[in-house]
């Protein structure tokens, strides 16, 4: 069974960064998708950033693209989200997810791991 686990959340300052982790256990990331989706209270789940393992090309939403950073570290069977000049309104549970389609980032994510909160707030 596929495993993920996020960690790094936390509570930080408006302009701050935080960098997320997220490790998998009982796969090769490598071989899969990876996503980092976010959900604020009361608001849908949305995308923030996807890397696939084709070719490892690296989205972005368009709200965090220039502060937000994706990385995969294989050896560590681990992938990053950096994070800077973080505002209130990134406030959310954060959740990488795996994908089996290794094309593209609109596939079904079918692994998540538990999330973890990050908090903006002075």
């Amino acid at each position: 069974q596929v495993q993920l686990v996020e960690s790094g959340g936390g509570l930080v300052q408006p302009g701050g960064s935080l960098r997320l982790s997220c490790a998998a256990s009982r796969f090769t990331l490598d071989y899969y998708t990876i996503g980092w989706f976010r959900q604020a209270p009361g608001k849908e789940r949305e995308g923030v950033s996807c890397i696939t393992s084709s070719d490892g090309s690296t989205y972005y939403a368009d709200s965090v693209k220039g502060r937000f950073t994706f990385s995969r570290d294989n050896a560590k069977n681990t992938v990053y989200l950096q994070m800077n000049s973080l505002k209130p309104e990134d406030t959310a549970v954060y959740y990488c997810a795996a994908s089996r389609n290794r094309g593209t980032c609109h596939g079904d994510f079918g692994s998540w791991g538990q999330g973890t909160q990050v908090t903006v707030s002075s």
